[in-house]
């Protein structure tokens, strides 16, 4: 099991997440985070301090949102499992269903 980052991310990228992990297991896309479903300890710690509420856990992802599940995982078909993802630093690159999606103006509340 795993926690899965979904839409309302696209183009916001917080990163509040990324800053609580203690595993560094959330990567940075060109529009959006995604974490390694191999890397993920479940430790739930990146939830709560989304304020776009876009991560999920596994079994609770949104049935609107159940893509995003195979989503993160595939973005880390190329990659691999960098093992953190301070170490590799941004991708300029997101997942071929993200990049379809328009190009929105998004705003937290």
């Amino acid at each position: 099991m795993t926690y899965v980052i979904s839409s309302p991310c696209i183009d916001v990228k917080d990163r509040a997440c990324v800053d609580e992990c203690p595993v560094d297991c959330i990567y940075e896309g060109a529009r959006m985070l995604y974490i390694h479903p191999d890397e993920c300890v479940d430790c739930g710690a990146c939830e709560p301090v989304c304020p776009a509420e876009a991560i999920f856990f596994e079994n609770d992802v949104p049935d609107k949102e159940a893509s995003f599940t195979r989503i993160n995982a595939e973005f880390f078909d190329d990659l691999g499992s960098p093992g953190g993802a301070t170490g590799l630093g941004p991708v300029d690159a997101d997942h071929p269903d993200v990049e379809s999606i328009p190009v929105q103006e998004t705003k937290l509340v």
